[in-house]
């Protein structure tokens, strides 16, 4: 049978677990009867596909690792004849048997193929997915009435918790490399989410450039805390019209030299601007976090006991200096304002949920989690050309939980065509 382009590895993984084939007189290549007695585990780790499998092959009972390919050549193409990991593996299954397979000690290994044995309503179904057009954001739009409202809300609910739980893994790893300092996990992950995408990246340097021992020392002083900070995102060395600006450089140039700060600085042409409006100009939110600073001592403990959306938003609308409302960067007059309400609902998504949701996970305390999660139903949805499609399909996008369940079920299942991990997938693939 001609192997189908759209076919992926990861069908035939869903067809071996789930056991969707026909074993009538089940046997291998070189014709030895085969009966499954339990499929294995997937594996997420290196190695085989499945593991502690448990097979009768002829008269011999085996335990061990089930190993999957589109093709069984993929075995040589992969080097798994030299991998001693594979060597556990008591069945090869393929969809098209092209080579024969050795362990690393040249004895050989029994193959499967599976493309004469898969139900033509299954792979019919498979295919129509896969064969989607590519500009199709939803593969499976076509179908969806098939699907139950119940399927697709546990899905939506499943996906908004591998979401935030993706989120907060980075924030736990952060966390590590803090030495468990929550407060400093905070500054950092706060300095990122200022970033607002566009930024992201130089901020986290930043953050690292003006680490919060030395904030702590001069957060209560606003002049001294934005030299420093604006100093080191190397905003303050160009040409300085107004004595404010200048007056910043030399409190920064005195502060890098008691401090040796020497080579740690960002350099200007670092941070984006282009194509930003100047209300997200990364020197605007660059202040508006100083702002936060200054009157926000603990970060931590704030953003972890507001008890509310309206507390959160009063938290992050700290107060811009009289300069700062008249200029979007040093010496360059625009207006500027505290953080809207559209970026504080951003940061509650992208750093309070996920903060909170690492901590409580920290404690083992899975109702703090809940609650955590649950701060996205507060919130309003996002609206942009992903969750319009999902909308027009049907889905609903009422709250900003709803938005982020639909943006994670678009990036990790429908962007990549990983419909048979997906329980809307999985549903179709398995109707009658």
């Amino acid at each position: 049978m001609i192997l189908s382009t759209a076919m992926q590895e990861d069908f035939l993984h869903y067809v071996w677990q789930h056991q969707y084939f026909d074993k009538a007189e089940l046997q291998t290549e070189d014709g030895q009867p085969i009966t499954v007695l339990r499929p294995g585990h997937r594996n997420s780790d290196a190695g085989p596909d499945f593991l502690n499998a448990r097979l009768r092959l002829g008269e011999v009972e085996w335990n061990g690792a089930v190993e999957i390919h589109l093709r069984a050549s993929d075995w040589h193409r992969h080097q798994h004849q030299t991998d001693p990991k594979y060597d556990q593996v008591i069945l090869h299954v393929v969809y098209t048997a092209d080579a024969s397979v050795q362990r690393t000690n040249g004895s050989m290994i029994p193959a499967l193929t599976l493309a004469p044995r898969l139900p033509a309503r299954l792979l019919a179904a498979y295919e129509q997915l896969q064969n989607q057009p590519v500009e199709r954001l939803l593969p499976c739009a076509p179908l969806l009435p098939q699907v139950s409202e119940l399927t697709r809300t546990m899905m939506l609910g499943r996906v908004l918790l591998e979401r935030v739980d993706q989120k907060a893994d980075r924030l736990t790893e952060l966390h590590t490399q803090l030495a468990h300092d929550w407060e400093a996990t905070t500054w950092h992950a706060l300095a990122a989410a200022f970033g607002f995408q566009k930024n992201t990246e130089p901020m986290s340097r930043l953050a690292k450039a003006v680490p919060l021992s030395l904030l702590r020392r001069h957060r209560h002083d606003a002049h001294q805390l934005t030299a420093l900070v604006l100093g080191q995102a190397g905003f303050l060395d160009d040409a300085l019209p107004d004595d404010y600006s200048r007056q910043l450089r030399t409190e920064y140039e005195f502060l890098r030299h008691k401090y040796n700060l020497h080579g740690t600085a960002l350099a200007a042409h670092e941070w984006n601007f282009l194509r930003l409006r100047p209300a997200n100009f990364p020197t605007v939110r660059l202040i508006q976090l100083l702002a936060l600073l200054h009157v926000r001592p603990m970060l931590f403990d704030a953003l972890l006991t507001a008890q509310s959306v309206r507390a959160l938003e009063q938290f992050f609308g700290a107060p811009l200096p009289d300069y700062w409302q008249t200029h979007t960067r040093p010496g360059k007059p625009g207006k500027t304002a505290p953080l809207g309400r559209s970026s504080v609902h951003l940061l509650i998504t992208n750093l309070v949920v996920p903060l909170r949701v690492a901590y409580a996970r920290s404690l083992g305390n899975m109702e703090q989690v809940e609650a955590a999660v649950s701060l996205l139903d507060q919130l309003p949805p996002e609206h942009n050309h992903y969750t319009e499609e999902y909308e027009t399909a049907g889905f609903r996008n009422t709250s900003a939980a709803d938005s982020q369940a639909l943006l994670a079920l678009q990036r990790g299942y429908c962007a990549s065509r990983h419909c048979v991990h997906c329980g809307i997938g999985s549903a179709l693939l398995q109707r009658k």
